[in-house]
């Protein structure tokens, strides 16, 4: 059997991520080579590193974990000045790359908590149509983790999460907890609202 040094040490890395608290190590018998993990922060660790080198607008992330009915929703959350948008969905620990219903809930969720804000602070005018999915997409790092008992995977690949009922979860975590943490953090609120307006404009002159 031949091991993958670097396919371990990135599997290990994920569920060090994933599960906060838990130390994984690996050494390579062949070579010396070792490494070790562990992140106090879990996802939120994550989503910072996945924003290594970029400009956020905050330093703060935003983070919640919550169980619902027999799941649990955990959620990471921050922005950047970049154009493009960094999205790791995982359910029961594995990256579903092709998104799925926990997904679907979050994108619903994360578009109206920032209308929803913007209109009611009149950071979007009367006549300005809302913020599409495209708009809010930009800059965005999140960090997507659900766990269930029965995940429905579907496709060959296995690479997208099929239960219907997650989707109402993760919306309804969502929308209540970031909805608090813009009203909280109004400064980070404009900023994320105003570079998806500026979005909106560049998409509309195109």
């Amino acid at each position: 059997v031949t091991f993958d040094y670097d396919w371990v040490v990135n599997y290990l890395r994920h569920q060090s991520y994933l599960t906060k608290g838990l130390k994984t190590s690996v050494y390579d018998e062949r070579t010396g080579k070792s490494d070790s993990f562990y992140f106090e922060g879990g996802i939120k660790s994550y989503v910072r590193r996945l924003n290594e080198g970029k400009e956020v607008l905050s330093d703060d992330i935003f983070y919640v974990e919550k169980n619902i009915e027999d799941s649990v929703v955990e959620l990471a959350v921050q922005y950047n000045d970049t154009f493009t948008e960094t999205m790791r969905p995982f359910a029961n620990n594995v990256l579903t790359p092709e998104g799925g219903m926990h997904v679907v809930g979050f994108r619903t969720a994360l578009n109206r908590c920032l209308n929803d804000y913007a209109r009611k602070n009149g950071l979007l005018k009367e006549k300005e149509d809302n913020l599409t999915g495209d708009d809010i997409k930009e800059g965005l790092t999140a960090v997507v983790l659900v766990k269930l008992p029965d995940p429905q995977f579907e496709g060959q690949t296995k690479n997208k999460l099929g239960n219907p009922e997650v989707r109402g979860y993760v919306d309804k975590v969502m929308t209540e907890y970031f909805g608090y943490y813009l009203e909280e953090n109004p400064a980070i609120a404009k900023k994320i609202i105003n570079k998806a307006t500026l979005a909106a404009r560049a998409r509309k002159a195109a």
